[in-house]
Protein backbone atom coordinates (compact mmCIF):
# COMPACT_ATOMS: atom_id res chain seq x y z
CA UNK A 1 0.00 0.00 0.00
CA UNK A 2 1.58 3.40 -1.13
CA UNK A 3 0.11 6.36 -1.66
CA UNK A 4 -3.35 6.29 -1.84
CA UNK A 5 -6.04 8.47 -2.22
CA UNK A 6 -7.71 9.72 1.07
CA UNK A 7 -10.96 12.05 1.71
CA UNK A 8 -10.39 15.63 2.78
CA UNK A 9 -11.83 15.05 6.33
CA UNK A 10 -10.29 11.94 7.21
CA UNK A 11 -6.70 13.48 6.25
CA UNK A 12 -7.29 16.17 8.39
CA UNK A 13 -8.52 13.64 11.24
CA UNK A 14 -5.32 12.00 10.70
CA UNK A 15 -3.26 15.13 10.94
CA UNK A 16 -4.96 15.53 14.33
CA UNK A 17 -3.99 12.34 16.07
CA UNK A 18 -0.70 12.43 14.54
CA UNK A 19 0.17 15.97 16.53
CA UNK A 20 -1.69 14.53 19.35
CA UNK A 21 0.92 11.36 19.50
CA UNK A 22 3.55 13.79 18.88
CA UNK A 23 2.55 16.18 21.56
CA UNK A 24 2.37 13.45 23.78
CA UNK A 25 5.82 12.29 23.49
CA UNK A 26 7.46 16.07 23.24
CA UNK A 27 5.33 16.54 26.60
CA UNK A 28 6.39 13.02 27.98
CA UNK A 29 10.34 14.17 26.97
CA UNK A 30 10.48 17.44 29.08
CA UNK A 31 6.93 16.98 31.87
CA UNK A 32 10.15 14.94 34.32
CA UNK A 33 11.86 17.89 34.89
CA UNK A 34 9.89 20.10 36.88
CA UNK A 35 9.36 16.59 38.90
CA UNK A 36 12.52 16.43 39.62
CA UNK A 37 13.13 17.83 43.03
CA UNK A 38 9.68 15.77 44.22
CA UNK A 39 11.65 12.83 43.17
CA UNK A 40 14.47 13.76 45.09
CA UNK A 41 12.93 13.71 48.30
CA UNK A 42 10.28 10.61 47.96
CA UNK A 43 12.47 8.36 46.11
CA UNK A 44 15.97 9.62 47.46
CA UNK A 45 17.89 8.72 43.73
CA UNK A 46 21.60 9.54 43.41
CA UNK A 47 22.79 12.66 41.18
CA UNK A 48 23.81 9.50 38.79
CA UNK A 49 20.43 8.22 38.92
CA UNK A 50 18.93 11.67 38.69
CA UNK A 51 20.64 12.07 35.07
CA UNK A 52 19.81 8.30 34.05
CA UNK A 53 15.90 8.62 35.11
CA UNK A 54 15.88 12.03 32.75
CA UNK A 55 18.27 10.60 29.78
CA UNK A 56 17.33 6.74 29.38
CA UNK A 57 14.13 7.56 27.97
CA UNK A 58 16.11 9.28 25.04
CA UNK A 59 18.48 6.90 24.76
CA UNK A 60 16.12 3.98 24.14
CA UNK A 61 14.42 6.09 22.02
CA UNK A 62 16.94 7.43 19.78
CA UNK A 63 18.60 3.72 19.35
CA UNK A 64 15.49 2.07 17.99
CA UNK A 65 14.00 4.88 15.98
CA UNK A 66 15.81 3.52 12.72
CA UNK A 67 14.50 -0.10 13.18
CA UNK A 68 10.89 0.72 14.43
CA UNK A 69 10.86 3.51 11.54
CA UNK A 70 11.52 0.39 8.66
CA UNK A 71 9.40 -1.97 10.82
CA UNK A 72 6.17 0.27 10.34
CA UNK A 73 7.67 0.33 6.19
CA UNK A 74 6.92 -3.59 6.46
CA UNK A 75 4.12 -4.27 8.89
CA UNK A 76 2.25 -0.92 8.64
CA UNK A 77 2.53 2.22 9.97
CA UNK A 78 -0.83 2.21 11.78
CA UNK A 79 -0.52 -1.21 13.61
CA UNK A 80 3.33 -0.10 15.06
CA UNK A 81 1.70 3.04 16.78
CA UNK A 82 -1.37 1.61 18.12
CA UNK A 83 0.67 -1.08 19.83
CA UNK A 84 3.26 1.50 20.56
CA UNK A 85 0.28 3.76 21.77
CA UNK A 86 -0.26 0.97 23.99
CA UNK A 87 3.01 -0.06 25.82
CA UNK A 88 3.67 3.49 26.28
CA UNK A 89 -0.03 3.70 28.54
CA UNK A 90 1.43 0.65 30.22
CA UNK A 91 4.73 1.99 30.77
CA UNK A 92 3.59 5.21 32.08
CA UNK A 93 1.25 3.91 34.69
CA UNK A 94 4.03 1.60 35.96
CA UNK A 95 6.54 4.60 36.01
CA UNK A 96 3.83 6.44 37.71
CA UNK A 97 3.87 4.37 40.65
CA UNK A 98 7.62 3.48 40.66
CA UNK A 99 8.60 2.50 44.54
CA UNK A 100 12.57 3.12 44.25
CA UNK A 101 14.49 4.63 41.19
CA UNK A 102 15.38 1.38 39.25
CA UNK A 103 12.26 0.64 38.35
CA UNK A 104 11.30 4.39 37.18
CA UNK A 105 14.52 3.94 35.16
CA UNK A 106 13.37 0.69 33.71
CA UNK A 107 10.10 1.95 33.27
CA UNK A 108 11.24 5.09 31.52
CA UNK A 109 13.47 2.64 29.33
CA UNK A 110 9.70 1.10 27.97
CA UNK A 111 8.54 4.16 27.75
CA UNK A 112 11.71 4.75 25.21
CA UNK A 113 10.52 1.96 23.39
CA UNK A 114 7.19 2.57 22.98
CA UNK A 115 7.88 5.73 21.67
CA UNK A 116 10.37 4.58 19.13
CA UNK A 117 7.32 3.01 17.53
CA UNK A 118 5.33 6.07 17.62
CA UNK A 119 6.99 8.89 16.41
CA UNK A 120 8.21 7.49 13.06
CA UNK A 121 4.64 6.10 12.51
CA UNK A 122 2.95 9.54 13.02
CA UNK A 123 4.88 11.48 10.50
CA UNK A 124 5.77 9.02 7.72
CA UNK A 125 1.48 8.85 8.22
CA UNK A 126 1.13 11.98 6.99
CA UNK A 127 3.67 11.73 4.26
CA UNK A 128 1.93 8.44 2.92
CA UNK A 129 -2.12 10.56 3.55
CA UNK A 130 -0.71 13.81 2.07
CA UNK A 131 -0.19 13.69 -1.36
CA UNK A 132 -0.73 17.22 -2.58
CA UNK A 133 2.86 18.31 -2.24
CA UNK A 134 1.19 22.08 -0.87
CA UNK A 135 -1.11 20.16 1.90
CA UNK A 136 1.89 18.34 2.62
CA UNK A 137 3.92 21.14 3.67
CA UNK A 138 1.26 22.88 5.78
CA UNK A 139 0.43 19.41 7.23
CA UNK A 140 4.18 18.93 8.20
CA UNK A 141 4.43 22.53 9.15
CA UNK A 142 1.41 21.99 11.75
CA UNK A 143 2.92 18.77 12.85
CA UNK A 144 6.41 20.20 13.68
CA UNK A 145 4.81 23.38 15.57
CA UNK A 146 3.17 20.71 17.97
CA UNK A 147 6.17 18.51 18.07
CA UNK A 148 8.03 21.94 19.35
CA UNK A 149 5.77 22.81 21.42
CA UNK A 150 5.08 19.82 23.25
CA UNK A 151 8.81 20.07 24.68
CA UNK A 152 7.91 23.81 26.19
CA UNK A 153 4.33 22.53 27.05
CA UNK A 154 6.09 19.73 29.30
CA UNK A 155 7.17 21.68 32.62
CA UNK A 156 3.74 23.78 31.89
CA UNK A 157 1.77 20.62 32.53
CA UNK A 158 4.23 19.32 35.32
CA UNK A 159 3.36 22.56 36.91
CA UNK A 160 0.00 22.25 37.03
CA UNK A 161 -0.20 18.58 37.89
CA UNK A 162 2.49 18.73 40.80
CA UNK A 163 0.13 21.88 42.40
CA UNK A 164 -2.03 19.42 43.19
CA UNK A 165 -1.17 15.67 42.72
CA UNK A 166 2.02 13.66 43.52
CA UNK A 167 5.32 13.46 40.75
CA UNK A 168 3.75 10.31 39.78
CA UNK A 169 0.71 12.36 38.05
CA UNK A 170 3.04 13.41 35.13
CA UNK A 171 3.41 9.91 33.65
CA UNK A 172 -0.48 8.82 34.81
CA UNK A 173 -1.74 11.59 32.53
CA UNK A 174 -0.23 9.88 29.50
CA UNK A 175 -2.95 6.86 29.71
CA UNK A 176 -6.03 8.70 29.23
CA UNK A 177 -4.20 10.31 26.21
CA UNK A 178 -2.85 7.21 24.79
CA UNK A 179 -6.62 6.20 24.83
CA UNK A 180 -7.77 8.92 23.14
CA UNK A 181 -5.31 8.12 20.25
CA UNK A 182 -5.62 4.25 20.27
CA UNK A 183 -9.88 5.23 19.79
CA UNK A 184 -9.59 7.64 17.15
CA UNK A 185 -6.94 6.05 15.54
CA UNK A 186 -9.09 2.60 15.43
CA UNK A 187 -11.55 4.83 13.53
CA UNK A 188 -9.65 7.27 11.15
CA UNK A 189 -5.59 6.34 10.40
CA UNK A 190 -5.66 4.44 7.40
CA UNK A 191 -3.03 1.50 7.21
CA UNK A 192 0.13 2.22 5.08
CA UNK A 193 2.92 0.38 4.55
CA UNK A 194 6.01 0.04 1.65
CA UNK A 195 4.47 -2.11 -1.27
CA UNK A 196 7.95 -3.83 -1.75
CA UNK A 197 10.10 -3.58 1.80
CA UNK A 198 12.60 -6.22 1.09
CA UNK A 199 13.99 -8.61 3.48
CA UNK A 200 14.92 -6.49 6.89
CA UNK A 201 18.42 -6.83 7.86
CA UNK A 202 19.14 -8.07 11.51
CA UNK A 203 22.67 -7.47 11.20
CA UNK A 204 21.88 -3.81 10.54
CA UNK A 205 19.31 -4.11 13.25
CA UNK A 206 21.62 -4.94 15.81
CA UNK A 207 24.34 -2.51 14.97
CA UNK A 208 22.52 0.20 14.55
CA UNK A 209 21.13 -0.39 18.12
CA UNK A 210 24.64 -1.40 19.60
CA UNK A 211 26.56 1.60 17.93
CA UNK A 212 23.67 4.26 19.15
CA UNK A 213 23.52 3.31 22.51
CA UNK A 214 26.86 2.67 23.14
CA UNK A 215 28.03 5.55 21.52
CA UNK A 216 25.94 7.99 23.83
CA UNK A 217 26.85 6.09 27.02
CA UNK A 218 30.33 6.40 26.25
CA UNK A 219 29.92 10.50 25.65
CA UNK A 220 28.08 10.75 28.69
CA UNK A 221 30.24 8.65 30.92
CA UNK A 222 33.26 10.34 29.45
CA UNK A 223 31.90 13.81 30.34
CA UNK A 224 30.76 12.66 33.78
CA UNK A 225 33.60 10.43 34.83
CA UNK A 226 36.50 11.16 32.83
CA UNK A 227 38.10 9.22 29.67
CA UNK A 228 40.39 6.45 31.81
CA UNK A 229 37.68 4.46 32.44
CA UNK A 230 37.04 0.81 31.41
CA UNK A 231 33.62 1.31 30.86
CA UNK A 232 33.92 4.87 28.59
CA UNK A 233 36.83 2.70 26.40
CA UNK A 234 35.02 -0.05 25.99
CA UNK A 235 31.55 2.21 24.77
CA UNK A 236 33.76 4.39 23.13
CA UNK A 237 34.92 1.11 20.80
CA UNK A 238 31.25 -0.46 20.73
CA UNK A 239 29.58 2.60 19.51
CA UNK A 240 32.27 3.50 17.23
CA UNK A 241 32.82 -0.03 15.89
CA UNK A 242 29.27 -0.59 15.73
CA UNK A 243 27.92 2.85 13.92
CA UNK A 244 31.19 1.94 11.24
CA UNK A 245 30.15 -1.18 10.44
CA UNK A 246 26.77 -0.32 10.42
CA UNK A 247 27.21 2.62 7.87
CA UNK A 248 29.59 0.21 5.93
CA UNK A 249 26.93 -2.52 5.69
CA UNK A 250 23.91 -0.14 4.33
CA UNK A 251 26.44 1.05 0.96
CA UNK A 252 26.45 -2.70 -0.08
CA UNK A 253 22.94 -4.04 0.68
CA UNK A 254 19.74 -3.63 -1.66
CA UNK A 255 17.66 -2.58 0.78
CA UNK A 256 19.11 -0.64 3.78
CA UNK A 257 17.70 0.91 7.05
CA UNK A 258 18.85 4.56 5.72
CA UNK A 259 19.98 5.48 2.63
CA UNK A 260 23.51 6.88 3.31
CA UNK A 261 23.03 8.38 -0.32
CA UNK A 262 21.13 11.09 0.79
CA UNK A 263 23.72 12.50 2.88
CA UNK A 264 25.32 13.77 -0.27
CA UNK A 265 23.00 16.28 -0.35
CA UNK A 266 23.90 19.30 1.72
CA UNK A 267 20.43 20.58 2.49
CA UNK A 268 19.93 16.91 3.67
CA UNK A 269 23.17 17.07 6.12
CA UNK A 270 22.51 20.97 7.05
CA UNK A 271 19.24 20.12 8.19
CA UNK A 272 19.88 17.11 10.45
CA UNK A 273 22.54 18.87 11.95
CA UNK A 274 20.05 21.68 12.91
CA UNK A 275 17.89 19.32 14.26
CA UNK A 276 20.13 17.76 16.61
CA UNK A 277 21.82 21.07 18.11
CA UNK A 278 18.31 22.11 18.27
CA UNK A 279 17.26 19.74 20.84
CA UNK A 280 20.62 19.51 22.55
CA UNK A 281 20.07 23.15 23.40
CA UNK A 282 16.20 22.47 24.18
CA UNK A 283 16.07 19.43 26.12
CA UNK A 284 19.33 21.02 28.18
CA UNK A 285 18.06 24.06 29.02
CA UNK A 286 14.81 22.94 30.01
CA UNK A 287 16.03 20.73 32.14
CA UNK A 288 18.28 23.17 33.87
CA UNK A 289 16.41 26.18 34.25
CA UNK A 290 13.25 24.05 35.89
CA UNK A 291 15.60 23.58 38.86
CA UNK A 292 16.74 27.28 38.09
CA UNK A 293 12.92 28.65 38.36
CA UNK A 294 12.17 26.02 41.85
CA UNK A 295 15.81 25.65 43.91
CA UNK A 296 17.45 29.26 43.02
CA UNK A 297 14.56 31.40 42.54
CA UNK A 298 12.03 29.04 45.01
CA UNK A 299 9.03 29.75 42.74
CA UNK A 300 6.34 27.49 42.53
CA UNK A 301 6.22 24.30 39.90
CA UNK A 302 3.35 25.84 38.30
CA UNK A 303 4.66 29.13 38.27
CA UNK A 304 7.81 27.72 36.62
CA UNK A 305 5.89 25.88 34.31
CA UNK A 306 4.17 28.70 33.07
CA UNK A 307 7.32 30.75 33.01
CA UNK A 308 8.17 28.91 29.94
CA UNK A 309 4.90 29.29 28.19
CA UNK A 310 6.40 32.14 25.93
CA UNK A 311 9.21 30.06 24.79
CA UNK A 312 6.53 27.36 23.69
CA UNK A 313 4.67 29.89 21.57
CA UNK A 314 7.75 31.60 20.14
CA UNK A 315 8.88 28.25 18.86
CA UNK A 316 5.78 27.78 17.04
CA UNK A 317 5.86 30.77 15.48
CA UNK A 318 9.59 30.12 14.22
CA UNK A 319 8.20 26.56 12.95
CA UNK A 320 5.36 28.10 10.84
CA UNK A 321 8.20 30.67 9.32
CA UNK A 322 10.49 27.78 8.17
CA UNK A 323 8.18 26.39 4.75
CA UNK A 324 8.24 30.02 3.61
CA UNK A 325 11.50 30.66 4.78
CA UNK A 326 12.83 27.96 2.55
CA UNK A 327 10.93 29.04 -0.31
CA UNK A 328 12.60 32.09 -0.50
CA UNK A 329 16.26 32.35 0.59
CA UNK A 330 16.88 28.43 1.35
CA UNK A 331 18.80 26.35 3.83
CA UNK A 332 21.87 28.04 3.03
CA UNK A 333 20.39 31.51 5.01
CA UNK A 334 17.65 29.69 6.58
CA UNK A 335 19.49 27.09 8.91
CA UNK A 336 22.32 29.73 9.88
CA UNK A 337 19.62 31.94 10.84
CA UNK A 338 18.11 29.53 13.07
CA UNK A 339 20.75 27.82 14.89
CA UNK A 340 22.14 31.58 15.28
CA UNK A 341 18.86 32.93 16.71
CA UNK A 342 19.38 29.31 19.19
CA UNK A 343 23.19 30.30 19.80
CA UNK A 344 22.02 33.87 20.64
CA UNK A 345 18.81 33.12 22.97
CA UNK A 346 22.04 30.71 25.14
CA UNK A 347 24.25 34.03 25.21
CA UNK A 348 21.04 35.70 26.33
CA UNK A 349 20.66 33.83 29.88
CA UNK A 350 24.03 34.73 30.74
CA UNK A 351 22.92 37.74 33.52
CA UNK A 352 20.75 35.25 35.28
CA UNK A 353 21.62 35.29 39.04
CA UNK A 354 20.21 34.03 41.89
CA UNK A 355 17.72 36.96 42.39
CA UNK A 356 14.61 36.74 39.80
CA UNK A 357 15.04 38.56 36.57
CA UNK A 358 12.32 37.28 34.38
CA UNK A 359 12.39 40.21 31.83
CA UNK A 360 16.09 39.02 30.72
CA UNK A 361 14.92 35.27 30.59
CA UNK A 362 11.80 36.02 28.93
CA UNK A 363 13.97 37.79 26.18
CA UNK A 364 16.04 34.89 25.78
CA UNK A 365 13.46 31.96 26.11
CA UNK A 366 11.73 34.19 23.03
CA UNK A 367 14.59 34.01 20.89
CA UNK A 368 16.01 30.90 21.73
CA UNK A 369 12.83 29.23 20.73
CA UNK A 370 12.36 31.05 17.24
CA UNK A 371 15.48 29.19 16.42
CA UNK A 372 14.11 25.85 17.58
CA UNK A 373 11.29 26.01 16.04
CA UNK A 374 12.60 26.74 13.02
CA UNK A 375 15.09 24.41 12.66
CA UNK A 376 12.91 21.43 13.63
CA UNK A 377 10.49 22.43 10.73
CA UNK A 378 13.46 22.66 8.47
CA UNK A 379 14.10 19.39 9.02
CA UNK A 380 11.06 17.73 9.38
CA UNK A 381 10.10 19.58 5.62
CA UNK A 382 13.67 18.48 4.02
CA UNK A 383 13.59 14.81 5.33
CA UNK A 384 10.14 14.00 4.46
CA UNK A 385 10.52 15.59 0.98
CA UNK A 386 13.55 13.78 0.17
CA UNK A 387 12.15 10.07 0.15
CA UNK A 388 8.98 8.18 -1.35
CA UNK A 389 6.05 7.26 0.63
CA UNK A 390 6.99 3.50 0.96
CA UNK A 391 9.98 4.35 2.24
CA UNK A 392 8.35 7.11 4.92
CA UNK A 393 8.91 5.29 7.93
CA UNK A 394 12.48 5.23 7.55
CA UNK A 395 12.95 8.42 6.62
CA UNK A 396 10.78 9.99 9.99
CA UNK A 397 12.95 7.54 11.61
CA UNK A 398 16.08 9.64 10.31
CA UNK A 399 15.03 13.13 11.53
CA UNK A 400 13.41 11.46 15.08
CA UNK A 401 16.73 9.55 15.52
CA UNK A 402 18.51 13.26 15.03
CA UNK A 403 16.00 15.13 17.46
CA UNK A 404 16.18 12.15 20.18
CA UNK A 405 19.91 11.57 20.02
CA UNK A 406 20.30 15.76 20.35
CA UNK A 407 18.31 15.65 23.23
CA UNK A 408 19.31 12.91 25.03
CA UNK A 409 23.25 14.41 24.78
CA UNK A 410 21.94 17.95 25.64
CA UNK A 411 20.71 16.80 28.99
CA UNK A 412 23.68 14.14 29.14
CA UNK A 413 26.84 16.67 28.16
CA UNK A 414 25.08 19.99 30.00
CA UNK A 415 24.18 18.21 32.88
CA UNK A 416 27.06 16.99 33.22
CA UNK A 417 28.77 20.24 32.76
CA UNK A 418 26.33 21.58 35.45
CA UNK A 419 27.20 19.20 37.92
CA UNK A 420 30.57 19.51 37.45
CA UNK A 421 31.23 23.07 38.00
CA UNK A 422 28.13 22.65 40.45
CA UNK A 423 30.97 20.86 42.77
CA UNK A 424 33.68 22.46 41.93
CA UNK A 425 32.55 26.27 43.08
CA UNK A 426 30.57 25.18 46.38
CA UNK A 427 32.12 26.11 49.29
CA UNK A 428 30.49 24.90 52.27
CA UNK A 429 30.94 25.94 55.93
CA UNK A 430 33.62 24.33 57.39
CA UNK A 431 32.12 22.68 60.68
CA UNK A 432 30.01 19.91 58.37
CA UNK A 433 31.48 16.22 58.45
CA UNK A 434 32.67 14.67 55.43
CA UNK A 435 29.36 12.89 55.23
CA UNK A 436 27.23 15.85 55.55
CA UNK A 437 29.46 17.95 52.59
CA UNK A 438 29.66 14.59 50.56
CA UNK A 439 25.70 14.59 49.90
CA UNK A 440 25.62 18.42 49.71
CA UNK A 441 28.04 18.32 47.10
CA UNK A 442 25.77 15.81 44.82
CA UNK A 443 23.60 18.35 43.55
CA UNK A 444 21.92 21.35 44.29
CA UNK A 445 18.21 19.12 45.18
CA UNK A 446 20.31 17.10 47.26
CA UNK A 447 22.12 20.18 49.34
CA UNK A 448 18.57 22.00 49.98
CA UNK A 449 16.83 18.72 50.71
CA UNK A 450 19.30 18.20 54.19
CA UNK A 451 19.80 21.40 54.92
CA UNK A 452 17.44 21.68 57.54
CA UNK A 453 19.07 18.91 59.26
CA UNK A 454 22.39 21.23 59.75
CA UNK A 455 22.90 23.81 62.44
CA UNK A 456 20.75 27.28 61.72
CA UNK A 457 24.03 29.32 60.39
CA UNK A 458 25.25 26.23 58.38
CA UNK A 459 21.90 25.68 56.75
CA UNK A 460 21.92 29.04 55.95
CA UNK A 461 25.43 29.39 54.59
CA UNK A 462 24.83 26.04 52.48
CA UNK A 463 21.76 26.83 50.70
CA UNK A 464 23.27 30.06 49.81
CA UNK A 465 26.67 28.43 48.67
CA UNK A 466 24.66 26.12 46.68
CA UNK A 467 22.74 28.56 44.73
CA UNK A 468 25.43 30.72 43.73
CA UNK A 469 27.45 27.12 42.70
CA UNK A 470 24.16 26.49 40.88
CA UNK A 471 24.13 29.75 39.06
CA UNK A 472 27.61 29.90 37.79
CA UNK A 473 26.90 26.62 36.71
CA UNK A 474 24.05 27.86 34.57
CA UNK A 475 26.89 30.16 32.87
CA UNK A 476 29.28 27.83 31.83
CA UNK A 477 26.11 25.13 30.37
CA UNK A 478 24.85 28.28 28.98
CA UNK A 479 27.57 29.50 26.61
CA UNK A 480 28.28 25.66 25.89
CA UNK A 481 24.95 25.49 24.43
CA UNK A 482 25.60 28.78 22.35
CA UNK A 483 28.90 26.96 21.44
CA UNK A 484 26.96 23.83 20.16
CA UNK A 485 24.74 26.43 18.35
CA UNK A 486 26.75 29.13 16.61
CA UNK A 487 29.54 26.82 15.75
CA UNK A 488 27.67 24.42 12.82
CA UNK A 489 25.46 27.97 11.74
CA UNK A 490 29.06 29.44 10.61
CA UNK A 491 29.76 25.91 8.98
CA UNK A 492 27.19 25.84 7.21
CA UNK A 493 26.85 29.58 6.07
CA UNK A 494 30.22 28.89 4.31
CA UNK A 495 29.75 25.59 3.26
CA UNK A 496 26.22 26.56 1.47
CA UNK A 497 27.35 29.87 0.26
CA UNK A 498 27.60 28.95 -3.42
CA UNK A 499 24.92 27.38 -3.77
CA UNK A 500 22.82 30.26 -2.07
CA UNK A 501 23.73 32.46 -4.48
CA UNK A 502 23.24 30.14 -7.56
CA UNK A 503 19.75 29.79 -6.19
CA UNK A 504 19.34 33.51 -5.54
CA UNK A 505 20.56 33.79 -9.43
CA UNK A 506 17.96 31.29 -10.93
CA UNK A 507 14.91 32.95 -8.78
CA UNK A 508 16.22 36.68 -10.21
Amino acid sequence: MGEQPVAAVRRWATLGISCLAALLLAVDATVLTLAVPALTRSLRPSANQILWIADVYGFVLGGLLITMGNLGDRIGRKRLLLLGTTVFAIASASAAFAPSPELLIAARAVLGVAGATIMPSTLSILRSVFTDPAERTAAIGIWSSSSVAGFALGPIVGGLLLAHFWWGSVFLINVPVCALVLVAGLLVLPESRDPRPGRLDVASVALSVVGMVAAIYAVKEAVRSGLPHTRVVVAAVLGIGGLGLFARRQTRLAEPLIDLRLFRRREYAVSLSAALVAMFVTAALSLLFAQYFQLVLGWSQLRSGLAGLPGAVAAVLGGATAAPALARWGHGRVVPVALGSTGLGCVLYLPVGTTANYPVVLLAMVVLGTGVGMSVAVTNHTVVGAITAGRAGAAAAVSETAFEVGGALGIALVGSVLNAVYRARLVLPPDLTGEQAGRLRESIGAALADAPSLPTKSAAQAVAAARHAFVDGIHVATLTCAAVAVLPAVVTFFAMRARTVAEQARRS
